[in-house]
């Protein structure tokens, strides 16, 4: 048998063997569309602490799912699946949303670059925001942007609470906007932070994820009379 062909299979066959359980399953739909806590997810579907600790395991060792700290709090950690472990596997339901709104700390980088995206993705109209906003765009992500054609050239900063309506869908793609906008219905999207790492490759890093993202939701969410 060829070697790599057998570990492709293999591969593939520890991810269908981690997701043929009903309750691992089920984390893999709620964490399709937005990061999340182990605590946010037993709540969310009523598992208990240990068998949901058990699903996790297989989970990552499978490849399917990645832990880390929290860059707000960091006591927390965030569950996320790994970009690509799931390439034929589309969002399990649909998002009505008239407007969907990318929220980070700064509004400087990460929720800029996310609705630059989303505009060359969706239909569905985006913009962005931030819990302590800038007084600028960060000047390496403007470069970033124009290197993959995004513009953000007349691009600026604004407050969260100036920019929400109450039909927005909300994404906040950093940690720290997440666990401040506690009374919001969101999504989460776990990017670390690339001005505070301060180089082009963690800029680089971002974006990919970011468009990995934009990718995997874009599908689900549509106008509300759709």
């Amino acid at each position: 048998m060829n070697a790599d062909w057998s570990s492709s299979v293999e591969a593939r066959a520890r991810v269908h063997a981690a997701l043929g359980d009903a309750g691992r399953l089920a984390i893999v739909d709620r964490l399709l569309l937005g990061d999340a806590s182990p605590g946010e997810l037993g709540q969310a579907l009523g598992l208990r602490t240990n068998l949901l600790a058990h699903h996790v395991k297989l989970l990552q060792e499978a490849g399917v799912v990645e832990r880390h700290r929290s860059e707000g709090d960091r006591r927390r950690t965030y569950l996320r699946l790994v970009p690509q472990s799931l390439s034929g596997l589309l969002p399990a339901a649909a998002r009505p949303a008239p407007r969907i709104v990318f929220v980070c700390t700064h509004n400087s980088a990460r929720s800029q670059l996310a609705a630059a995206l989303w505009s060359r993705a969706s239909t569905v109209p985006a913009t962005s925001a931030g819990t302590h906003p800038a007084s600028r765009v960060h000047p390496r992500a403007l470069t970033l942007a124009a290197h993959h054609g995004l513009d953000l050239d007349h691009a600026a900063t604004r407050h969260v609470d100036q920019t929400l309506r109450p039909d927005d869908l909300v994404v906040a793609v950093c940690d720290a906007a997440h666990e401040q906008l506690l009374d919001i219905d969101r999504l989460h999207w776990s990017i670390p932070d690339p001005v505070r790492a301060g180089d082009d490759e963690a800029f680089e890093r971002a974006y990919t994820d970011i468009a990995d993202r934009v990718q995997r939701l874009a599908p689900a969410v549509h106008p509300p009379q759709e």
